[in-house]
């Protein structure tokens, strides 16, 4: 250990820190301790003046409970200290093993990109582009062929994975209203760790646009809950990100590739689709037209690409999936990485299939369960070309209005949905969506088998008439098990990929704590209120509908009166260690950590 050699960013000199780059820093450093990478908490100490992590530099950083801050963390870097980068990276070089030499370079290059974006963020004034100067969703998006078109592009080597949570959208402050919510002022804005968040948006008064694209904007603009570098997007430039994040909502065309026809494998097409003659080609014949991202016009060597760009797109939070019209999302392949080095977002042509698959298995849940308030996105569509990046998938949404529900953590959105669907009740909103999001995932736990990746990028609320819904999209990564399946009377899809199957309740839970509890419940909820009763108390009446079932007891075991919560590894499995050293079937199912559990705290404690 301590041999290995990275470059860091230039010292100081005692000058103080960049905000931006505290924030980071802390960030970083937190992510670190709480995975227990290369046994940095033997590191901290206890005396008489409070605990503290002593740093490659001898530097001693004041630590405080995590609490609230840090969820399932046992302690977080105190909100006072002020951290370099490079003192965080250079601890981290400390620890490592020789093995891990390319995963600790990979993660110093994430970090360096992160802080490249805060401070592309900082200088284009994202505040006015996000709000009331958005254009219409379907004002600029539509069917015109253009001229011209970004094609940059940039890559990396590692091998593909299923989605991870990618994007943004995560734990941001907004003010609390009714129901005895420990409210905060928009003007705070800062993360469960108390640090300034300089990714979320910061006014006294916004408009928010109400389109499905304009909560995906503005959730684009709350950093993630959990992974320290999510705003790194692999190998992307500043014009790049200008041009194709969604945090800075811009509009673009897509390239259009002619491929052979008999290497497609395809299920229905977009009626958006193109001609040959549209996107600049002759007609040829036994080929068909592919979506292609400009991002990824350069890993397609040898296609035959049309010159002409095609079809206005807006990105979504995901940022690889873009929005045609506001009712029609397309999934395409990116040619980057996010939420670590290994997280590719390109897309594995059994995905398609996979979640198309899972997508009809959720609809068999549904009609058994008429009560549950949910919707599922249509996925039925899509194609690919036996390659990571010539594939596309069509999203359908339903009538609506949609709300990303890491949208919630934007500032500002909170009260105005509370306004005008909960008689301006924060708490009453939150509720609603918890005994929606509870009553969906722990049926789907304890009577079928079944554990969703389903994660706050993943879900939204829909309002129209009626009731408020909540609605599922890209199901890919579920988790399922097959005996369950078949005792329910449902039948055992056929999924290409393996990992989605288990015969280990303990399992489900992981993706039941992680995902549901931790991103999609406590994340938005405590970062709203700052206390965990709600979630406490709807999980709780969640569970108790299944009285003394053993699997419910199961799930209450892990989750109400466990000491401590599982917690994912991510930046350990997602860069720094190698998939054969971790062992990890699924670098994005890894549980290398725990913490203390939320739930069990009260406000009076804190």
């Amino acid at each position: 250990m301590g041999d290995l050699m990275i470059s860091l960013p230039r010292r100081r000199g005692g000058r103080a820190v960049p905000a931006r780059e505290a924030y980071l820093a802390a960030r970083v450093l937190n992510a670190l301790l709480r995975e227990d990478y290369g046994g940095l908490a033997a590191r901290v100490t206890r005396d008489k003046t409070g605990v503290a992590l002593k740093l490659a530099s001898g530097r001693r950083v004041r630590l405080t409970s995590g609490g609230f801050a840090g969820l399932f963390q046992d302690f977080v870097v105190s909100s006072d200290e002020e951290l370099e980068l490079d003192e965080v990276l250079e601890t981290l070089a400390d620890v490592a093993e020789p093995e891990d030499t390319a995963g600790v370079a990979a993660f110093a290059e994430e970090c360096r990109e992160t802080l490249l974006a805060l401070d592309l963020y900082a200088a284009h004034d994202i505040e006015s582009g996000l709000l009331a100067d958005l254009p219409a969703s379907d004002g600029g998006v539509g069917h015109s062929p253009g001229k011209g078109g970004h094609t940059g592009n940039g890559g990396i080597d590692q091998s593909p994975e299923r989605d991870g949570h990618a994007g943004n959208g995560g734990v941001g402050r907004s003010p609390g209203r009714g129901g005895g919510g420990a409210g905060r002022s928009p003007g705070e804005n800062k993360g469960l760790g108390g640090w300034e968040n300089p990714g979320v948006l910061r006014r006294e008064k916004i408009q928010i646009d109400r389109t499905t694209i304009g909560y995906e904007s503005l959730a684009a603009c709350v950093d993630h809950p959990i992974y320290p570098t999510a705003r790194c997007r692999s190998g992307l430039s500043s014009a790049e990100l200008l041009a194709y994040a969604p945090e800075f909502s811009p509009v673009f065309e897509l390239r259009w590739a002619a491929v052979p026809e008999d290497a497609v494998i395809s299920r229905g097409v977009g009626e958006f689709w193109p001609g040959f003659s549209e996107v600049g080609l002759p007609e040829l014949g036994a080929h068909v037209l592919f979506p292609v991202h400009p991002l990824s016009v350069g890993s397609l060597p040898g296609v035959i690409m049309g010159p002409v760009p095609y079809l206005r797109v807006r990105p979504t939070l995901s940022m690889r999936t873009v929005e045609v019209d506001s009712r029609t999302h397309l999934k395409l392949p990116l040619a980057t990485s996010t939420l670590g080095a290994r997280n590719r977002r390109s897309i594995r042509p059994g995905t398609l299939r996979d979640g198309a698959e899972a997508e009809w298995l959720l609809r068999g849940v549904l009609d058994r369960e008429p009560g549950l308030r949910v919707l599922l996105a249509d996925e039925q569509t899509y194609g690919h070309a036996g390659e990571e990046y010539l594939a596309w998938m069509i999203r359908r949404l339903p009538e609506g209005e949609i709300v990303s529900v890491a949208a919630l953590a934007a500032p500002g959105v909170l009260p105005d949905l509370a306004d005008r669907h909960y008689r301006g009740d924060i708490t009453a909103l939150l509720r609603d969506y918890l005994s929606v999001l509870f009553a969906w995932n722990v049926t789907l736990f304890v009577r079928y088998g079944i554990a969703l990746e389903a994660h706050q990028q993943n879900l939204a609320l829909v309002f129209g008439d009626g009731p408020m819904h909540l609605l599922v999209k890209d199901n890919d990564g579920l988790l399922a098990a097959p005996d369950r399946l078949a005792a329910s009377g449902l039948e055992v899809p056929a999924f290409g990929d393996q990992r989605m199957f288990t015969d280990d309740p303990h399992a489900l839970a992981d993706v039941f704590v992680t995902i549901t509890l931790h991103l999609a419940a406590a994340a938005i909820t405590v970062g709203a209120l700052g206390e965990a009763d709600l979630v406490r108390e709807i999980l709780a009446e969640a569970l108790d509908a299944f009285g003394d079932d053993p699997t419910a007891r199961l799930l209450r075991a892990r989750t109400l009166d466990a000491a401590r919560l599982v917690g994912k590894s991510m930046v350990t499995a997602g860069t720094l260690v190698d998939k054969h050293r971790t062992g990890a079937r699924d670098i994005n199912k890894f549980y290398g950590t725990s913490g203390p559990n939320y739930l069990l705290i009260t406000q009076r404690s804190v």
